[in-house]
C-alpha cells in the first residue's frame, strides 16, 4: 500500500465517523489551526458575519426537513454512503473517499427514468394581438458569434440562430425558453449553432419530461445532430428539418437554385408562414464548398388581415341577421333575402390589412452576393419596376441583415437593398459601435466592481467607454458609406423591436433597448452600498505597491474595529520557481468559473494560460470561451491570442467543457488563412473526436486530435524509450503500456477487473499516437514547458487532470531556476491520483462546486467540497490554490470557510493572476469578498432547476 501522509490521513480517515473528521464543529486540532487572536481581524468578521447569515431560516427547515425524508444520520453515517445505494458505496482501503461509483463509470443514466419529450400542440391564436420580431444580441458585443432573432406571437415562439451565448443571454433578459417551439439555423456552422448543445440541455431539465424542439436548417444538418449525441443523452427532444440538397450529395455539383420559382416553405398556419431561400456558395475560384457554406433567406409573411363587416350594407342588400353574416366573414358569397341576387364579401366587408413581411438574410462573404442578385423566387418581393416583377407582388415591411458589413457596404448588396423600396432595414452584422456596450451587463457590473478593488487582479473589462458612443450614435461604416443614403436604414441595438401587430403601431420599437450605463454611475453605486469600499481599494493598493512591513495594521472598514493581517499570510515559504520572476512568464486567466450551465455572473469552465510570447493554451473551452477572451482582452487582442494557441485540452466530455471549442477552432482556421501553420493539436478524452469529426463534416476546424491516454505519464516513457527508428517499424495497433498508470491505484476506481481498469488496458494504435506525440512534444519545446500530463480522476468515464511544467531557466548569475508547476483537476472527488499529481505544485486549480454542508451531492455526483478541495492541495504540499467550477446556486459568490484560506483564492470570471503575484492573492481576498457582504446563495427552491440541468 503507497505511503499516505499524516495530513492526507486526515482528509481520507476511514472511520465511521469520516464526517466529522472532514468537517469538525470546533476542533481541537486544525490542519489549519493558528492562534487566537483577541482583536478581530478582516478574515474574521468578514467570516463570521457571512456564516451567520448565509443560510435563512427558511432554508434551514427546508433542508432538515429534505434531510429527515432522506432518514439520514450525519453522525453515524460515514460521508461516502449518504444518498448512495449500499451496494455503490466505495471506500478505497488506501485512502478513504466516498464517490459514486455508478457514475464514475458511467452508468448512472440507467437509474434515470427515461423521458420521452413530446412536441406540443400549441392553441394558435390568428388574431395575434400582439407580434414582433426582436434582436438578441448575442454576440454583438464581442463579434464572436451570429446574433439571434426573435419571431413573437402570443401563443408561440421562433428564433433564427442559436449561437454561442443564447442560454446565458436569455437567463440574463428573463426570456423564457419553454415557449420556444423552432429553431431556424441561417447556416449550419458553429456562428450560428454554437448554442444549441447547451440550449437542448437546458430545455431537457425542464420539467419531469423535457422539452421537445423543431430545428431547421440546410443541407447536411443532421451532422450538427450527431457531433452532439455525445453529451447530450436525450436526443429525442431534438426533431431536426432539413431542407435543401440531400445529405452527402456534393454541394458545388448541384443545380443551381436561384432558378427556383418558389421558395421552400417550411411552416404555414393560420399565425405565420415561413419559407426559404438557398445560397450556395459560388465555388468559382476553384475550392470544394463545404455543407456549412451553405447559408439560407427566411421570409416570414403573416396573414391579412380581414377588413370589418358591415352590417349596414348588408342589410340595404336585403340580407337579414343570420348565418349569413358569418359565410359572408369567411370569404363566401351568398344569396340575398330580399333581391334576386348574389352578395359577395367585397360588398359588404372593409378594406382588408395586408400582412407583414420580414425578411432575414444571411449573406456571409461577397461570393455569396452574385448567387444573391440572381435569386427568382425574391421577384415577387421586390419594389422596383423591373418587368420580371409578377402581379402578386408583395410589400416587405422589415429586412434584418445578419451579412457582415464587409458585405452590406459593397455596391451590389446596396444596390439589391434598394429594390426593396420602403422596407425598412436593420443591419444586424457586427459593427464596432456596439464593442463598447455590453450586452451581459449583469456580469459586466460586477467585472467593473472587481476592478475598481482590485485592478491587478481584474484589469479593466473595456466595457462601458462611452466617450465613443457619446460623441457618434451612428457607426462610422454606415454615417461615412453610401449605405446613409438608404433613408430606412437603422443599425441593430440588443432587444430592438420591429412590431408587427398591432398594425397600428407596425415599426420600431426601442422602449426594450437597455439604457447606457456610465463607468462613473456604476461606481457612484458602489460607494452608496458600500462606502468603506474606497478604504479597501487603497489597501489593496499597498499590497502591491506599498511597504508591507509597516502595513501592520488595517483601517476599520465596519463598527469601528481593528483589523489586522492573519499571522499565517506571511508565513508561506516564497517557492524557488518565483525566484527572479517576471511578468511576462505566466498568466492565468479564469475565463469562466461557474459549472453545469451559464449564469448572469458566471460563464462555464475555461482557463487561458497565457505564455505571452511563447504562446497560449485552453484549459476547457465551455460555451462562451471566445466571447470572454474578447471581453478580457478585447476584440483585436483577442484574435491575437486565438492565432497564438498552441494546444487546448479538455478535461472530460461534459457539455459545460467543450462546446465552445469548435467556435475558437473556426476562428483560428479564419485567422491564418493564407498563412503557413500546423493544425491546432486538440488533447482530450476518446469520445471528443466523434464530436469534432462530425462538425469537420460542416466546416474545416483545423485541428489535430490527441487522445488524453497518450499523454499520461506511462505513455510518455514509452514515447521517450523508444527511438524514432523503432516508432516507425511498430507495427499499428501495437499497445502502449498503461501498466505504471495503475500502480498507486489499487483497490480504488482502476483496480484490477472493474470497468475503468479494463479501458486503460486497451491496445493504443501507435501508428497514430507517436507521430501526435512528437507534434506535442514539438509544440511543448516552443511553449517553454517540459511537461503535460494528463492523469485519471474520479468524475465519468474518461475524465482527466493535467499537470503543467515549465522548463527550467537560467537567472542573470546562473543560478538554476526550477521551472513552474500548474495542476487542474476538472471535475472531480478528492483522489490519491490528484494528490500524486499536485506534489509541489505551484498552482493548483481545483473545483469546488458545492460549499462543505452539501458534501453528500458532492458524493452523489462526484464533484469536491470546498474544504475537500483545499485539504487535497494542502496535501499536496502546494504553494496557492484556486478554487473554481462553482455550483450556479452561488450566483456570485460561493460559501466558504475564510480561516481556512490562508494558501486559497476564490476565482471570478476575468480573474487574471499573474505568476508573480501568487504571494499576494489571498490577502486580496477578504477585499473581494465584502463586495457581497449582503450576497446570499441562491433560495433551496432553485436547488431543483438548477440540480435538474445538471443531472442531464
Amino acid at each position: 500500500m503507497p505511503y499516505i501522509t499524516p495530513n492526507l490521513r486526515l482528509l481520507f480517515s476511514s472511520s465511521s465517523s469520516s464526517y466529522s473528521l472532514l468537517f469538525p464543529p470546533k476542533p481541537s486540532f486544525s490542519l489549519f489551526s493558528r492562534p487566537t487572536n483577541t482583536r478581530h481581524s478582516l478574515f474574521t468578521i468578514l467570516s463570521s458575519s457571512s456564516s451567520k447569515r448565509h443560510r435563512s431560516t427558511s432554508f434551514i427547515q427546508q433542508n432538515q426537513k429534505k434531510q429527515s425524508s432522506l432518514n439520514i444520520n450525519r453522525r453515524s453515517e460515514s460521508t461516502f454512503q449518504k444518498r448512495l445505494p449500499m451496494e455503490e458505496s466505495v471506500r478505497e482501503s488506501s485512502s478513504s473517499f466516498g464517490f459514486n461509483k455508478r457514475r464514475a463509470e458511467g452508468r448512472d443514466s440507467v437509474d434515470k427514468p427515461k423521458k420521452n419529450p413530446q412536441l406540443k400542440t400549441r392553441r394558435l391564436n390568428p388574431t395575434n394581438t400582439i407580434s414582433y420580431v426582436q434582436i438578441l444580441g448575442t454576440g454583438m458585443d464581442t463579434q464572436d458569434t451570429s446574433p439571434s432573432v426573435l419571431l413573437f406571437f402570443d401563443k408561440q415562439r421562433f428564433i433564427f440562430n442559436a449561437g454561442e451565448g443564447l442560454q446565458r443571454f436569455c437567463t440574463e433578459h428573463k426570456i423564457k425558453l419553454s415557449k420556444i417551439d423552432h429553431i431556424f439555423l441561417s447556416r449550419v456552422c458553429s456562428e450560428t449553432a454554437g448554442g444549441l448543445p447547451g440550449l437542448l440541455l437546458t430545455l431537457a431539465g425542464i420539467g419531469e419530461e423535457g422539452m421537445s424542439v423543431n430545428i431547421w436548417g440546410p443541407s447536411d444538418f443532421k451532422y450538427l445532430v450527431d457531433a452532439m449525441k455525445s453529451f447530450i443523452p436525450h436526443a429525442a427532444m431534438v426533431h431536426t428539418h432539413s431542407f435543401g440538397p440531400a445529405p452527402g450529395s456534393d454541394v458545388a455539383a448541384l443545380p443551381d437554385l436561384t432558378k427556383l420559382a418558389d421558395p421552400i416553405v417550411l411552416i404555414d398556419n393560420e399565425v405565420v408562414k415561413i419559407s426559404a431561400m438557398l445560397l450556395k456558395l459560388n465555388s468559382s475560384e476553384g475550392s470544394a464548398a463545404k455543407p456549412g457554406e451553405m447559408s439560407v433567406i427566411y421570409v416570414c409573411e403573416l396573414p391579412e388581415i380581414i377588413g370589418k363587416f358591415d352590417p349596414k350594407k348588408a342589410a340595404a342588400l336585403g340580407l337579414r341577421p343570420g348565418p349569413k353574416y358569418s359565410e359572408l366573414q369567411s370569404g363566401k358569397s351568398v344569396k340575398s333575402d330580399h333581391q334576386d341576387a348574389m352578395v359577395h364579401p367585397c360588398d359588404v366587408m372593409g378594406p382588408s390589412v395586408p400582412g407583414p413581411v420580414v425578411l432575414l438574410v444571411d449573406c456571409p462573404t461577397e461570393s455569396h452576393v452574385l448567387e444573391l442578385l440572381s435569386v427568382e423566387s425574391l421577384n415577387r418581393y421586390y419594389a422596383d419596376d423591373s418587368s420580371d416583377v409578377p402581379e402578386c407582388a408583395k410589400t416587405v415591411n422589415c429586412i434584418i441583415h445578419l451579412s457582415p458589413t464587409s458585405v452590406t457596404s459593397t455596391p451590389d448588396y446596396l444596390k439589391w437593398m434598394k429594390r426593396f423600396g420602403t422596407a425598412q432595414h436593420i443591419m444586424a452584422g457586427h459593427q464596432m459601435k456596439n464593442v463598447e456596450v455590453p450586452i451581459l451587463q449583469s456580469s459586466a457590473r460586477i467585472a467593473a466592481r472587481l476592478n475598481y478593488v482590485c485592478p491587478q487582479l481584474f484589469p479593466a473589462p473595456g466595457f462601458w467607454s462611452l466617450q465613443h458612443l457619446n460623441n457618434s450614435t451612428i457607426d462610422s461604416s454606415i454615417s461615412q458609406g453610401p449605405i446613409s443614403r438608404l433613408s430606412e436604414c437603422i443599425s441593430a441595438e440588443n432587444l430592438l423591436k420591429f412590431t408587427l401587430r398591432p398594425h397600428a403601431h407596425l415599426g420600431p420599437d426601442r422602449t426594450n433597448v437597455p439604457s447606457l450605463v456610465a463607468p462613473s454611475q456604476v461606481m457612484e453605486e458602489l460607494f452608496s452600498e458600500i462606502p468603506s469600499i474606497v478604504d479597501a481599494a487603497q489597501d489593496v493598493g499597498h499590497l502591491w505597491h506599498g511597504p508591507r512591513e509597516t502595513k501592520e495594521e488595517i483601517p476599520s472598514m465596519r463598527n469601528n474595529e481593528i483589523m489586522t493581517e492573519e499571522p499565517w499570510l506571511d508565513e508561506n515559504q516564497l517557492p524557488s520557481c518565483l525566484e527572479n520572476v517576471r511578468r511576462d512568464d505566466l498568466e492565468i486567466v479564469l475565463l469562466g468559473t461557474g459549472s453545469s450551465q451559464p449564469s448572469k455572473y458566471r460563464n462555464v469552465s475555461s482557463i487561458y494560460i497565457n505564455l505571452f510570447a511563447e504562446g497560449s493554451l485552453l484549459l476547457d473551452c465551455g460555451e462562451g470561451t471566445l466571447g470572454q477572451l474578447k471581453r478580457r482582452y478585447g476584440v483585436q487582442d483577442a484574435d491575437n491570442a486565438v492565432r497564438n494557441l498552441r494546444c487546448i485540452w479538455i478535461s472530460h466530455i461534459h457539455a459545460d467543457h467543450h462546446t465552445g471549442l469548435a467556435r475558437v477552432l473556426a476562428l483560428r482556421r479564419d485567422l491564418l488563412k493564407g498563412v503557413p501553420h500546423e493544425p491546432l493539436l486538440v488533447v482530450g478524452p476518446g469520445p471528443l473526436k466523434r464530436f469534432l469529426d462530425a462538425y469537420q463534416r460542416l466546416e474545416d476546424l483545423d485541428m489535430q486530435f490527441l487522445n488524453c491516454r497518450y499523454t499520461t505519464e506511462a505513455s510518455w516513457k514509452d514515447f521517450e524509450c523508444s527511438g524514432d527508428s523503432n516508432r516507425d517499424s511498430m507495427s499499428p495497433g501495437s499497445p502502449i503500456n498503461n501498466g505504471d498508470m495503475n500502480k498507486n491505484t489499487e483497490s480504488n476506481l482502476f483496480t484490477k477487473g472493474s470497468r475503468m481498469q479494463s479501458f486503460w488496458n486497451k491496445p493504443v494504435d501507435n501508428s497514430t499516437a507517436f507521430p501526435l506525440l512528437k507534434s506535442m512534444k514539438k509544440v511543448l519545446s516552443e511553449s517553454a514547458l517540459e511537461t503535460l500530463i494528463s492523469f485519471p480522476v474520479v468524475h465519468c468515464p474518461q475524465a482527466f487532470g493535467i499537470v503543467l511544467k515549465a522548463a527550467d531557466r537560467i537567472n542573470s548569475v546562473g543560478k538554476v531556476i526550477p521551472g513552474w508547476k500548474i495542476v487542474y483537476s476538472g471535475d472531480t472527488r478528492p483522489c490519491e491520483e490528484l494528490v500524486e499529481a499536485s506534489r509541489g505544485a505551484t498552482v493548483l486549480i481545483h473545483e469546488a462546486t458545492f460549499e462543505d454542508e452539501m458534501s453528500e451531492e458532492a458524493i452523489a455526483k462526484n464533484h469536491s467540497t470546498t474544504k475537500e478541495a483545499i485539504e487535497v492541495g494542502s496535501s499536496a504540499g502546494v504553494y496557492r490554490i484556486i478554487l473554481t467550477h462553482f455550483s450556479q446556486r452561488y450566483p456570485k459568490i460561493p460559501v466558504f470557510d475564510s480561516k481556512h484560506m490562508h494558501k486559497a483564492c476564490i476565482g471570478f470570471d476575468m480573474m487574471s493572476i499573474n505568476l508573480a503575484d501568487l504571494p499576494v492573492i489571498p490577502k486580496a481576498l477578504p477585499y473581494l469578498k465584502l463586495l457581497f457582504k449582503d450576497d446570499m446563495p441562491v433560495d433551496e427552491e432553485l436547488d431543483d432547476v438548477i440540480d435538474a440541468v445538471g443531472a442531464v
